[in-house]
């Protein structure tokens, strides 16, 4: 037996998601809102939560630039749509509860929701510029361009 073999690994196989996939991500969610008639900005981050894939409709709200790329990263940070945390944190303590809605770029409304491909988290979409439910539709829409579902 060689010293390699009896090593453990030092590293691991991190699943991404892949830039076409983000791209196409961001232009189906792009043109629901589009069907929607609301402006918005949807951001697709990989699985380590760097930005992959942006896009800002004319005149979707400035401020949601940022809440967009957030919702991605939290929903790929915990595998969790946004728009669940509100009932998931009555499950935990006061001080988790209000530990978490203080962390930098955490969101605890709708708009985010993992990436999921083969039980692998591959990265988060995050849309905001809408209504909550708004937002939400158009996340699902850049996953379904992908063959996905939240």
């Amino acid at each position: 037996m060689t010293p390699e073999a009896t090593t453990p690994a030092a590293s691991v196989v991190l699943h991404t998601i892949d830039a076409q996939a983000a791209h196409r991500a961001v232009g189906e969610a792009v043109q629901a809102a589009q069907a929607m008639g609301v402006r918005v900005n949807v951001a697709v981050v990989d699985a380590s939560g760097v930005l992959a894939a942006f896009l800002r409709m004319p005149g979707a709200p400035l401020h949601s630039v940022e809440i967009a790329i957030d919702k991605a990263y939290t929903a790929v940070s915990f595998g969790l749509a946004t728009s669940q945390w509100n009932e998931a944190l009555q499950q935990h303590s006061v001080a988790v509860r209000e530990g978490l809605v203080r962390r930098p770029r955490f969101v605890a409304f709708g708009g985010g929701l993992p990436v999921m491909e083969n039980g692998q988290r591959i990265g988060g979409i995050g849309v905001s510029g809408g209504s909550e439910q708004e937002d939400e539709a158009c996340a699902r829409a850049g996953l379904a361009a992908i063959g996905l579902t939240a």
